[in-house]
Formats: C-alpha cells, sequence, structure tokens
C-alpha cells in the first residue's frame, strides 16, 4: 500500500485544503480527533475509504504492511480489507476519514 504524500506546490497542508482534496476525489469526508494511545484492532469497512492526517503520527497496518502516516499523508484502503491502526506518541492524531459509497 502506497502512501500518497501532500504536493508542496499545492500550498501549505491544512485542514480545508486536505478535505477539498479528497472531496475532489468523489469521496464523502469526516474528522476525527484520536487522543495519543488510541488502538483500533484489526477490522475492515464494507465501503472503499481513506485515512488522511493533518496532524500527528498514524500507525497502519494494512495487508500486513505497517506504514506511518504524518501531517498530509493518506492512504486509500479497498472495501473489506483487513487492517489496524494506532495513534504514535504523545500528540493527538486529527484524521480525515473519507469514504466512497
Amino acid at each position: 500500500m502506497a502512501i500518497n504524500r501532500w504536493n508542496t506546490s499545492d500550498g501549505p497542508v491544512t485542514e480545508a485544503a486536505l478535505r477539498a482534496k479528497l472531496e475532489s476525489l468523489g469521496y464523502t469526508v469526516a474528522k476525527y480527533v484520536y487522543e495519543p494511545g488510541t488502538v483500533f484492532p484489526d477490522h475492515r469497512h464494507g465501503v472503499d475509504k481513506i485515512d488522511a492526517v493533518v496532524s500527528g503520527r498514524f500507525r497502519l497496518v494494512v495487508r500486513g504492511h505497517m506504514k506511518v502516516l504524518t501531517a498530509g499523508d493518506w492512504i486509500e484502503i479497498p472495501r473489506d480489507t483487513v487492517h489496524n491502526a494506532a495513534v504514535i506518541g504523545d500528540e493527538p492524531v486529527v484524521s480525515l476519514d473519507a469514504v466512497k459509497l
């Protein structure tokens, strides 16, 4: 699973800019804030989704591949793909959860 990284030619990474980018790809976007120590065990979703990070560090394991996302990063997770996630460090993760229904 490849990490998509914010293109600095698009300007600074902001919540609004990242939301607009995901919405332009046809996704519906919701914001979540996950406190340090938050862990999501193995699970799956019935929709195609993207996990994007506005701030903080978010570790995801998708199909056995571990990735760490930081500000401006996002990863596509196809429907029914088993994955897990955890907040890394002492800073909350501000995340944009984007789904395609």
